[in-house]
């Protein structure tokens, strides 16, 4: 334990989570590298975006919100999002001296002495009083697992691998997923692809009409409710339903947006359903979504019966130290803006109420 570096505060991730508690640490008279420090295990700023693939341009980007501090204007709709957003952490990172820590790995989390947690990572050991971890999903893509699955003789792969359209030129695709991502790949490879067969486990739900203020609130809510509880968080996402906008109108229509119920196993060239229907495939495309990162905190044995970390605000219901920032209601990029504030705001009672040891 010889390199292990004492400070007040560990942000744990530099996506927009991360770079929002960050950014009020600062203002709330933190100082980087004195009295925080902000771990990524990311090669550049722009934390998941900058694997996003190359068509997903910034124009079909829903809902990204601005980091608190800085506007992201002037913005070209057709550049690819992961080039815009990059550019825009690495510029807000730079403008507010975060100096951000990259390449590092976060281990494990650990209880250290005198009431305060031990940080392992690939670049020794940090000493804290509080830990904002912002450690998104990108890195836990979720696989369901089928029958049959293993015979499969074509490819398999998840939505944090998709190339773009253009690689599925001439092929037979199903996309499984009724997400976000999942509708996109189908409106991208639709034209590409010999054929498209999109399943989901429950039928989809479109949202008409516009989403406001009111009806985001008690999305969140609903969210929100579940980490109350100790569950496993849905995304938001989930429960506001997919936009029934211009291109997906025009997918329905065109029959590619045309569901089918989930198929029952895998075979070696295809899917099947108990009531006898096949599709076949040379590609299945998982866009099944992503689970929390949070396996570097299993020492803390912070997960409830439920499976998820039970949460009274920003922070571990068991453990008031550890702040998880877009986890349940703040994995929307304004939910993350507005809980990096109060977490600051909880840890700096924190740390008056139970002053550093001598």
């Amino acid at each position: 334990m010889n390199n292990t570096r004492e400070v007040e505060v560990v942000v744990v991730g530099a996506g927009q989570a991360g770079l929002a508690g960050a950014y009020h640490l600062r203002r709330s008279g933190f100082e980087p590298n004195r009295d925080f420090v902000v771990l990524d295990h990311s090669p550049a700023p722009g934390g998941a975006w900058q694997f996003r693939w190359p068509s997903l341009t910034y124009g079909k980007v829903h809902g990204m919100h601005a980091l608190p501090g800085m506007e992201l204007t002037g913005t070209d709709p057709a550049r690819p999002s992961a080039e815009v957003i990059g550019a825009y952490f690495d510029r807000y990172e730079r403008t507010f001296d975060l100096r951000v820590r990259r390449p590092v790995d976060v281990r494990a989390v650990r209880e250290g002495p005198g009431g305060r947690l031990l940080v392992e990572t690939s670049d020794g050991v940090w000493s804290t009083r509080a830990l904002i971890n912002a450690t998104g999903t990108w890195d836990r893509p979720f696989w369901p697992r089928y029958p049959g699955q293993e015979t499969f003789r074509g490819r398999q792969l998840h939505t944090a691998q998709y190339p773009g359209p253009e690689e599925f030129a001439g092929q037979r695709v199903v996309v499984v997923g009724g997400g976000a991502s999942g509708t996109q790949h189908l409106l991208e490879i639709a034209s590409h692809a010999a054929a498209t067969t999109w399943v989901t486990r429950r039928p989809p739900v479109f949202r008409e009409g516009p989403f406001d203020e009111g009806a985001g609130r008690a999305a969140v809510a609903l969210v929100e409710e579940r980490v109350r509880q100790g569950l496993p968080p849905r995304s938001v996402v989930s429960v506001t339903g997919l936009p029934l906008n211009d291109a997906i109108r025009q997918g329905i229509e065109d029959g590619v947006l045309d569901r089918q119920p989930m198929f029952d196993r895998i075979s070696p060239t295809g899917v099947d359903w108990n009531d006898g229907r096949h599709a076949d495939a040379d590609v299945i495309l998982w866009a099944t979504g992503f689970r929390a990162a949070i396996d570097h905190l299993a020492p803390l044995r912070l997960r409830s019966p439920g499976g998820g970390i039970r949460m009274e605000g920003t922070h571990a219901a068991a453990d008031p130290r550890i702040h998880l920032l877009g986890y349940g209601p703040s994995a929307s990029t304004i939910g993350a803006n507005r809980a990096g504030r109060a977490a600051v705001r909880d840890i700096r009672r924190l740390l008056e109420r139970e002053p550093a040891a001598a």
